[in-house]
């Protein structure tokens, strides 16, 4: 029976059963804490893989972030199959950027000239090209570029994977609801609570609106296409995302709103935006509409490092649209400080100090203390 773990981890998302995951694989004793596993942000996204498709101005740090995930990402993805014994919709077909009309090319070349700057692995194509590369793409788009190394996962199969994996490493489950930290009792708590970590850890996570479709190929067949499509069409910002099974995800919005109401007009602009770049897409059938909230920062960028003022806990949260790339490089560094007490220097940008007025940053003792090495 376990009694006090070393870990406790607030939140079953992906981040926080891959570092329950990590954490059990090192010898450390651990309990999940979580009412409902795996139905928050991760049971709605579409599980991009896009340290390139996602690199926005202004965000360079974040970018090498996404960048040194995305590279662990095959490793990551080798060890979970091996641990949890089945597969999770890992595919590597490379990502294309596309523009429909002139303005959307104009707009997305601005973006792709940027993250060619940053020394990113990104090719411009013609429109003769990108349709050598998907002939389902429509005539009409006049240009855009190919992301190689951008992938995709499964979340819903991906939150499945990573619990089997967790549990055959040692971690156990308290699935009550966790109301304040100090129910918690454990050596070192993660908060990897997703947009509740606000009210655990009163840093500025902020709920994200985002609402996405899913399509169904006629028949339950493959897709007509295998890339991951991301595009403008006369300027609504659309992705697609294949599945080998037939399932096609349509996104997403960015709302400032924490409500997941699904609506009509969402519908209508992801709808018209997907079918203006891959035309069979009508045919499909809807079989999803739904909406989640991200933890978004002030920042945009995630929160992963010990808490000022409150030893022994660490935070991991705050990932916005990037959850699920991160995983891997914040499940790994999330376990290393914890086991060695030291933060990675790759740390550093996204510690939760930049959002706590402490007068001073927590020591590393803070967490040393609260460790089992």
């Amino acid at each position: 029976m376990l009694t006090r773990p070393d870990v406790a981890i607030v939140g079953a998302g992906p981040v926080g059963l891959a570092i329950a995951w990590r954490c059990a694989s090192r010898g450390l004793r651990v309990a999940i804490h979580d009412p409902a596993p795996g139905t928050g942000a991760s049971h709605v996204a579409a599980g991009m893989l896009s340290p390139v498709a996602e690199a926005y101005f202004g965000e360079r740090e974040l970018t090498a972030l996404l960048a040194e995930s995305a590279a662990r990402w095959p490793d990551f993805a080798a060890d979970l199959a091996e641990a949890a014994g089945t597969g999770f919709g890992y595919r590597t077909d490379g990502t294309l950027l596309v523009g429909l009309t002139a303005d959307d090319l104009a707009e997305a070349c601005r973006l792709w000239a940027y993250q060619q700057g940053l020394g990113l692995p990104i090719t411009l194509l013609r429109p003769s090209e990108l349709r050598d590369r998907e002939p389902a793409l429509a005539p009409r788009v006049r240009g855009g570029a190919v992301a190689p190394g951008d992938h995709q996962v499964d979340p819903r199969r991906l939150v499945a994977a990573l619990r089997i994996a967790a549990e055959r490493a040692g971690a156990v489950w308290r699935p009550g609801a966790v109301g304040g930290l100090s129910e918690v009792d454990a050596r070192v708590t993660v908060v990897a609570a997703g947009c509740g970590a606000a009210a655990l850890t009163g840093l500025p996570i902020r709920p994200v609106k985002g609402q996405v479709l899913r399509l169904r190929a006629p028949g339950r067949g493959a897709p007509d296409f295998r890339h991951v499509i991301r595009g403008y069409a006369d300027g609504e910002s659309v992705y697609l995302v294949p599945r080998d099974s037939g399932e096609v995800v349509v996104g997403a919005t960015v709302e400032e709103r924490a409500d997941t109401e699904v609506t009509a007009g969402a519908v209508l602009r992801l709808l018209r935006a997907a079918v203006d770049l891959v035309p069979e897409l009508a045919e499909y059938d809807l079989v999803e509409a739904s909406a989640g909230l991200r933890p978004g920062t002030p920042d945009n960028a995630p929160i992963i490092g010990a808490l000022p003022g409150r030893p022994g806990v660490v935070v991991a949260t705050g990932h916005h649209r990037h959850g699920i790339v991160l995983t891997p490089v914040t499940a790994e560094l999330v376990t290393e400080l914890i086991v060695s007490g030291e933060p990675a220097p790759l740390l550093a940008p996204f510690t939760p100090d930049r959002f706590v007025d402490t007068g001073a940053p927590a020591p590393a003792s803070a967490i040393e203390e609260e460790t089992c090495n």
